[in-house]
């Protein structure tokens, strides 16, 4: 199949898309800027556009089968001195179902949205959360653009962990470089937790989705649920450092309080449904291995 990978010059969609790949699939990538000439995606067939600006028209999505959108916007993507509310309306309010439109519009046969989890799986922050509000509108808007010979189907994901081949990270080196003692934070976690899921264990869902999935259904991926002490533990571990890390009710410099929808001392926890991570086919227990990739790739020091 012609698949259209859009976001997949990031961590995520860059992932799904070096997996899809390697599954015989005709991939091509989307996105704002050209790939990193590091990555394997450098060498798949590129269309730039930004979804949010209405680039991704009918006429240039015709002669794909199959379109993973990976390019959903949080509180990183709004620019500085933009209005929080505002951007967010227009990024994933209306932009996304658009987007969904023009897939329909241009032939495009299945078409899976990438999500958030936190709409499902803790649905009482969405009062109190613009942003949350903002992914369920995404979710709930690219489904409704399904039509028969068009299926629509969100995955969302939870805290996700892992590497993409010569794709840096902002997040995952200081991390290590903080299990190295490179960083001079002291060595403890939050308080909470959270539901994790590795870009592997994600990038096989997205293809079972594909494959598998019932259109218009939302379905609710995760893997392992880890406070976030036992989380940050693992980096350590995998830096070779005979450290045991504290749990404070404190906030920590690398996962500030903003980064916990649920707030500091809270959990997110749940069982992804047994059926469906069985009909998505993708893989479970896999946050050590996917924190030891990230290992190979930015540590420095080798246990």
């Amino acid at each position: 199949m012609k698949l259209l990978v859009i976001g997949g010059t990031g961590a995520l969609g860059g992932h799904a898309a070096i997996h899809m790949a390697a599954q015989g699939h005709e991939v091509s990538i989307a996105g704002r800027n050209a790939p990193n000439p590091a990555t394997p995606m450098a060498k798949m067939p590129f269309l730039q556009g930004d979804y949010v600006a209405g680039d991704f028209t009918a006429d240039r999505l015709k002669g794909f089968d199959w379109v993973i959108f990976a390019a959903g916007n949080d509180p990183r993507h709004v620019p500085q001195d933009s209005d929080f509310d505002a951007f967010l309306l227009k990024a994933n309010h209306e932009a996304v179902p658009a987007l969904f439109a023009a897939c329909r519009e241009a032939g495009v046969k299945r078409a899976i949205q990438l999500g958030s989890f936190y709409p499902q799986a803790a649905p009482e922050l969405l009062a109190g959360n613009a942003y949350i509000r903002s992914r369920l509108a995404a979710c709930e808007g690219a489904r409704a653009q399904g039509r028969p010979g068009f299926d629509v189907i969100s995955v969302n994901a939870p805290f996700m962990v892992g590497t993409v081949p010569g794709l840096p990270s902002a997040i995952f080196e200081p991390y290590m470089q903080w299990a190295e003692g490179l960083i001079p934070i002291e060595a403890y976690a939050p308080t909470g937790g959270t539901n994790f899921m590795s870009y592997q264990s994600l990038s096989e869902a997205l293809e079972g989705a594909l494959l598998r999935g019932e259109p218009g259904k939302a379905y609710l991926v995760g893997d392992e649920n880890l406070s976030f002490r036992d989380y940050f533990q693992l980096f350590f571990d995998a830096a070779g450092r005979d450290v045991q890390l504290e749990e404070r009710d404190a906030e920590q410099p690398l996962l500030p309080d903003v980064a916990i929808p649920q707030g500091r001392g809270n959990w997110i926890r749940y069982e992804p449904d047994a059926a469906e991570t069985a009909l998505l086919g993708y893989r479970r227990h896999d946050i050590a291995a996917a924190v030891k990739e990230i290992a190979a790739q930015f540590g420095s020091v080798k246990a």
